[in-house]
């Protein structure tokens, strides 16, 4: 370092001190983060940041007082990644209630300090992860669900603004003892869970050559054994495996039409013992090898040009897939051939066009809303719409204890509904307080008997049991 960035550097670091103490004097929240010299080219083209000054987590001290929180959440209780443990939207819950009161389910308490963005979360213990923008970065951040507080918050990046709303889409996933989050902007980070530290850190629209969607990254990176799976998407990578530990490389795979990303997660599925990944790409479906990243197949009548967004679902062979923007729903049927895989396309059909709030796939039947209007059932064989209803919206949807919970995108209004082919069956209806003036994207979340809703800032949690 020159002897001018040696002066530069101590200046900002005098200035942060200057900061921290006129904050805390005045009982404000310290928030000091000191700079990060560039990282050094990597193994295997990757641009791994040293560990030798890493960005460290900013602890935080809450003065302002906050509601009570959640209390008696289970010990060893895990939610590791968005869409649940098997990435099939489904909640662990049991013993949930059957119905709902009029006027929805007990409300427990609000819990503010997530920033804004549309980030879902991941739970381990009684500590939440999410990500939000705070003023002009986007962090990483871990709250303590029994009394609300921050218990510290990463630096990951800028903070992402977009016309059709600011902050980070993608959610933390959990893996032992470590977090690992991805910005709308594609800064990739392994932190320690318990306090937020830096484990690596690199870029994977820098590393790849890659572009930033025009709505941002969304995807939440999948922890597959010792590997960390993600979609960079363009000419050099599709899909790339991490070292989980390190962040080095172990394989990129490219598709053959170099595919964009688009903002969907990755599934990963058994095709006869064999693990494949499904992704939905901004061009269409796609199927890899787990093992070595081996590009196996493509579909992409369920594609539209502007953007595919929920994740696919799959059982007994059958991906099925749904966009919006007029295009509507797919299914292929994946069949293994030693050691590649092919795929054969079984429908397309045009009553399910969903835009962006997720499918359930119960009991051979897929459950989701539609851009043309209404919340439908859909056999997953026969591609046949059994039944439709306007429900409370179009909305992002989970599914729980033999029911769906439904969450409308303009309103935030949920409703509770039966998980059945026979008809629409509505079990309740609940209003979330305190609106704010943002859409209700993130996904509900059902966990330890509470749902939980995040209304950018705010944390609106429901006893279910």
């Amino acid at each position: 370092m020159s002897d001018t960035g040696w002066v530069e550097t101590r200046l900002a670091s005098w200035r942060g001190v200057w900061l921290a103490a006129t904050l805390a004097a005045l009982g404000g929240v310290v928030d000091v983060s000191s700079g990060v010299a560039a990282p050094p080219a990597g193994e295997q083209g990757l641009r791994v940041r040293p560990l030798s000054r890493p960005r460290q987590p900013v602890p935080v001290r809450q003065v302002a007082l906050q509601a009570k929180g959640v209390s008696d959440l289970p010990a060893n209780g895990l939610l590791p990644q968005f869409l649940g443990a098997a990435r099939n939207n489904h909640s662990s819950d049991t013993g949930l209630a059957g119905t709902w009161p009029e006027g929805g389910p007990k409300y427990v308490t609000k819990l503010s300090g997530l920033g804004v963005g549309f980030s879902c979360f991941s739970i381990a213990g009684g500590v939440l992860y999410t990500a939000g923008n705070l003023e002009d970065r986007e962090y990483v951040l871990a709250m303590n669900l029994a009394d609300g507080q921050i218990a510290w918050k990463y630096d990951l990046s800028r903070a992402y603004k977009n016309s059709f709303g600011d902050g980070p889409r993608s959610t933390p996933t959990i893996d032992g003892e470590r977090l690992y989050a991805v910005s709308a902007t594609g800064d990739l980070v392994c932190l320690m869970r318990a306090d937020g530290k830096e484990v690596w850190r690199h870029n994977i629209v820098e590393n790849y050559k890659s572009k930033i969607p025009n709505w941002g990254i969304c995807e939440s990176v999948l922890i597959d054994g010792d590997r960390l799976i993600c979609t960079p998407g363009g000419s050099e990578a599709t899909m790339v495996a991490l070292d989980k530990l390190t962040g080095k490389e172990v394989w990129r795979s490219k598709s053959d039409k170099g595919d964009r990303p688009g903002y969907s997660s990755i599934l990963p599925i058994d095709v006869s013992g064999q693990r494949q990944y499904v992704q939905f790409t901004a061009q269409g479906v796609l199927g890899f090898l787990a093992s070595d990243g081996t590009y196996l197949w493509r579909d992409e009548s369920s594609a539209n040009g502007t953007a595919n967004c929920s994740a696919p679902v799959y059982a007994d062979g059958m991906v099925f897939t749904s966009s919006g923007y007029g295009k509507g729903a797919s299914m292929v049927e994946v069949t293994r051939e030693g050691d590649t895989a092919k795929a054969k396309h079984g429908y397309h059909i045009g009553e399910m066009k969903n835009h962006h709030g997720g499918l359930v796939l119960h009991e051979g039947h897929v459950y989701g809303s539609s851009d043309s209007g209404g919340f439908s059932c859909i056999n997953l064989k026969s591609g046949k719409k059994l039944w439709n209803d306007r429900s409370v919206g179009k909305g992002s949807v989970t599914f729980a204890d033999g029911k769906l919970l439904l969450r409308d995108e303009s309103a935030g209004k949920v409703a509770l509904i039966k998980a059945t082919p026979e008809k629409y069956e509505e079990l309740g209806r609940l209003e979330q307080p305190d609106r704010s003036g943002s859409k209700a994207w993130t996904y509900p979340v059902v966990y330890a008997g509470r749902l939980f809703l995040r209304d950018q800032d705010d944390l609106h949690v429901y006893d279910l049991r």
